[in-house]
């Protein structure tokens, strides 16, 4: 998950949740071609993109992509390979994203994103809350908060004198988990929200939040056993009972890593015909269907990247 997602956040963080669920399909396992495409490849102007390709030159670009995976260049891919490759592709897309979304944000094309900028397109005007005075109304006041993040967020960001952010400077206000000197930030904005007692680590019950047993209740919720599983054998690798700053941080930033490692391992199950656990140009080419509608390619978007499919990265 995103630490505290902005409204501008929110479809990735959408699209990261749907890439972090089992594919779409029925109950052995088999992909719902139709649906995968228009959900996942974004809508149906995609959808018409992808199909006015030739069976002919979505072979030759598949083919072409294979190659750039295959790393050793052994003729197979490896879990490791597309686990590297899926991840790879996430961020390309993630930054794509960001710059497209600079330029809407740039109102005046002077190549920096004021901070009235960010609100003007977020908001339609400039909004300006005082740091210090709480609202009364519950919803309003949760709006201050967010947007008060969101403005240290900004600063933080803003690495040199200029009050707007470049695009690199954008980039790392939108994807903070991308850059290196955001993490620190990161972390601190994510004990700020949950490390209630100020220990300088959250708790399983911090973690949970406002969560509490029903006293008629013989035991918790599904959701509650899920997220307690994920605490204790998903983050807290030292098993002491709570996360340090860094086993947040494994928390608060999505896990791109285990997606694309879980997403190599399920095209390895479904793939691999001889079972060496490892996938051949043939074994792909043959489930083709299946590979084109995966975080491998994802679903199928890179056949019309070049950045992707083209002889030269």
């Amino acid at each position: 998950m995103r630490l505290g997602p902005r409204p501008a956040a929110m479809g990735l963080l959408l699209l990261l949740l749907c890439a972090a669920a089992p594919s779409a399909g029925d109950s052995q396992g088999e992909h719902r071609t139709d649906y995968d495409r228009e959900a996942l490849l974004g809508g149906q102007e995609e959808v018409d993109e992808y199909v006015k390709l030739t069976p002919e030159e979505q072979h030759k670009r598949l083919k072409s992509i294979i190659k750039k995976i295959d790393l050793d260049s052994d003729g197979f891919l490896t879990e490791s390979e597309l686990s590297s490759w899926i991840q790879m592709s996430f961020k390309h897309y993630a930054m794509q994203e960001a710059k497209q979304q600079f330029v809407e944000y740039d109102k005046n094309s002077d190549g920096s994103v004021s901070w009235d900028e960010y609100n003007i397109q977020m908001y339609d005007r400039v909004i300006d809350f005082d740091e210090n005075t709480a609202l009364d109304d519950a919803e309003e006041e949760s709006f201050r908060q967010l947007h008060l993040k969101d403005k240290k967020r900004f600063e933080k960001a803003n690495q040199d004198l200029d009050p707007g952010l470049t695009l690199e400077e954008f980039i790392a206000f939108e994807h903070p988990e991308e850059v290196d000197y955001m993490t620190e930030f990161v972390i601190q904005e994510a004990l700020e929200e949950h490390d209630k007692n100020g220990d300088g680590f959250v708790s399983l019950e911090e973690f949970l939040g406002d969560y509490r047993r029903d006293p008629a209740a013989n035991e918790d919720p599904e959701w509650i056993l899920v997220e307690k599983d994920r605490f204790l054998n998903d983050y807290d690798k030292d098993t002491d009972g709570r996360l340090d700053p860094q086993e947040l941080l494994s928390w608060v930033v999505p896990n791109n890593q285990g997606i694309a490692q879980e997403e190599a391992l399920h095209l390895i199950d479904e793939m691999d015909l001889n079972s060496d656990r490892k996938l051949s140009e043939r074994e792909i080419l043959e489930n083709q269907d299946l590979f084109l509608t995966s975080e491998a390619t994802d679903y199928g978007r890179q056949l019309h990247d070049e950045y992707f499919y083209h002889d030269e990265l």
